[in-house]
């Protein structure tokens, strides 16, 4: 496997102008934060931890498959009595990275419909919510302003970068209010439980290996990234890069894209001109619709793809019937910290590390997750498990 450097360095260092002041990466195309998410073999590359993601996936997880959301992957269960709260009265507060994405809004609208279940049962009272907009100093003041206050009984946290986070995190936990984190993580582990799914390194295996199993070797591979400096998108080109360096693929370099629809559609075209590309792995598939409308207007054969559980991409692969796999980072993450709440504040166990099943769609069950969304908007996220809460489907509908 030949893996070169990103042609097109100009867009990639713009996109990390851009995000520098949202992300704890240097002006260089890995974060080195100098932390100990590091390691000899990557910057954010860990093998224990690697070994340990690739292996949950063939976990059978604890609890019921009819509520992944509250389902556990190899729990070490904490005691939380010493914050159990009488009454139904606790305020809970939620300091939130932002909704700056169609993952992070589909997400966003679920946690919302579990509180109003959850304050119309008495489970809780007030639900104060904070967003900083990406803004890591806005979220460092918004978690400052919950702990000043003093009237928060929990606080969840949703960091926008990792390193920068850790010290707001552990102020808060250094406050005594029990502290749930969810999402991206941070460096410390002094919260009552961290929830997120397998991770990273999960998430960028899946497609990776789906392009290794699905392109002869020699194949062309582009490499599709957001933003640098998020743990859960780092270790996913770092999981992505280790196999296509064990596999015979050409990986013609990582362009980073913000996300934005047009960069994306600007960057592929740019590879086309220039040579063909057999396939696209990407670390968030929101923009995976715009990379193969460049196929199109290029009139070129639609690549081998790695998207993402998003209703536009879902709904293209059955269009147009490529060869294609959609990672999955479980949207439902959003109602577990909610449920968490309620349990750690009536003192009941959670797991210290919660890790929540996630399973890629693919061929094979793709009819069956456009039947279950077929009324959604095109920017909902597939799995995202609230079809048994009040506001469904209207809530998601309405966004």
């Amino acid at each position: 496997m030949r893996l070169t450097k990103p042609a097109l360095a100009g867009l990639a260092i713009a996109g990390l102008v851009l995000t520098g002041c949202t992300t704890d990466a240097p002006a260089d195309d890995q974060a080195d934060t100098g932390d100990d998410q590091t390691s000899a073999e990557g910057d954010w590359f860990v093998q224990e931890d690697f070994d340990r993601q690739l292996a949950q996936r063939d976990v059978t997880p604890e609890g019921s498959a009819d509520e992944p959301w509250l389902q556990a992957i190899e729990p070490e269960w904490v005691d939380t009595a010493a914050f159990a709260k009488e009454g139904g009265d606790a305020t809970v507060c939620f300091s939130n990275a932002s909704v700056s994405n169609p993952w992070r809004v589909t997400g966003w609208i679920t946690m919302q419909q579990q509180v109003e279940v959850l304050q119309e049962s008495g489970d809780i009272g007030e639900f104060r919510v904070s967003d900083a907009a990406d803004d890591d100093n806005q979220q460092i003041s918004d978690i400052q302003a919950f702990v000043d206050a003093g009237d928060c009984d929990t606080i969840i946290i949703s960091p926008s970068t990792t390193a920068t986070l850790t010290p707001a995190v552990q102020a808060a936990c250094d406050s005594g209010v029990p502290v749930i984190v969810f999402d991206r993580g941070v460096n410390t582990d002094c919260a009552v439980t961290f929830i997120h799914p397998i991770g990273g390194y999960a998430y960028g295996a899946d497609g990776a290996e789906f392009l290794v199993d699905n392109l002869e070797p020699g194949s062309t591979v582009l490499a599709l990234r957001i933003l640098p400096g998020v743990d859960v998108l780092e270790n996913r080109w770092a999981a992505a890069e280790q196999i296509f360096n064990d596999s015979e693929l050409d990986v013609l370099g990582f362009e980073f894209t913000e996300g934005d629809g047009a960069t994306i559609k600007d960057i592929v075209t740019q590879y086309l001109q220039r040579g063909d590309v057999d396939g696209i792995w990407m670390d968030a598939g929101d923009g995976a619709v715009a990379a193969l409308e460049a196929f199109e207007d290029a009139g070129k054969p639609y690549p081998v793809m790695v998207g993402e559980d998003e209703l536009s991409f879902l709904r293209k692969w059955k269009e147009t019937g490529i060869t294609a796999i959609a990672p999955v980072y479980s949207n439902f993450q959003w109602r577990t910290p909610i449920l968490a709440a309620v349990k750690i504040l009536n003192g009941e166990e959670v797991p210290s590390e919660w890790v929540l099943p996630q399973d890629p769609i693919t061929d094979a069950d793709l009819d069956e997750y456009l039947e279950r969304n077929a009324d959604m908007p095109s920017l909902h996220y597939a799995k995202f498990g609230g079809e048994d809460l009040p506001g469904f489907p209207d809530a998601w509908q309405d966004r």
